[in-house]
């Protein structure tokens, strides 16, 4: 179903039309902060349609880059980069986005990323559903660096039809973490927390197929 979303949602979503096809749930402050122009984390899981995410914000002109990982097949991986930009999304390959985000960011824009793929070994683990997961150290030490607000959103299906809620159910402020021992862990909990939160509203609409919990942290291992 989201490949065909893909297909159809620029011959179907237009600015004039896009009520049609979407709602929104809890956005207005994360708009509004978008809109303000001084640098901003986007953060969804692989739930619902992700896609459409990027696309509407695109169309309604905010200024948002996209951090992605090429995608095996350059066809597709071409035609669905051509998709996002259509609508105004920049993409940052993942490859090399380190260098990159930082003038980004100080620019002001928004950075979108799907942040519930396992990390590997040198990942952060936090709590995901009751079982360690092994999650990326970036997205937290970027929001730390530059003092940049969190917010968690999801873009979910409503129906067996092309329509879709957008709602962000979490927005993480810089001066919430400012008193915490360990500022890392507690911003990487916190945004996972709120992706398992949405999760939870309707886990139909979840990749389950992703090995979340793929690698495992070091003291179960000894254990094992």
């Amino acid at each position: 179903m989201l490949a065909i979303d893909v297909i159809f949602a620029p011959r179907l979503v237009k600015k004039y039309n896009w009520r049609a096809y979407s709602r929104y749930k809890n956005a207005e402050r994360a708009k509004w902060l978008m809109k303000e122009g001084k640098g901003l984390l986007l953060i969804t899981g692989h739930y619902g349609n992700f896609e459409i995410i990027g696309y509407l914000m695109g169309l309604f002109g905010f200024n948002i880059y996209s951090i992605a990982r090429p995608l095996d097949n350059k066809f597709v991986n071409n035609y669905l980069y051509g998709v996002r930009r259509q609508a105004g999304q920049k993409i940052i390959d993942k490859k090399g986005a380190a260098q990159l985000m930082e003038n980004v960011s100080s620019n002001g824009a928004t950075l979108c990323f799907i942040a519930d793929q396992d990390a590997g070994r040198k990942g952060i683990f936090v709590d995901f559903f009751g079982r360690k997961a092994s999650t990326y150290k970036s997205i937290g030490l970027l929001a730390l660096t530059y003092n940049l607000p969190i917010v968690v959103g999801y873009g979910r299906r409503i129906g067996n039809r092309f329509f879709f809620e957008l709602g962000a159910n979490r927005i993480i402020f810089p001066q919430e973490w400012a008193d915490k021992d360990d500022p890392l862990l507690w911003v990487t909990s916190e945004y996972t927390r709120a992706i398992e939160e949405f999760v939870c509203e309707d886990p139909t609409q979840y990749w389950w197929l992703h090995r979340r919990w793929k690698h495992r942290p070091k003291e179960e291992l000894k254990k094992s």
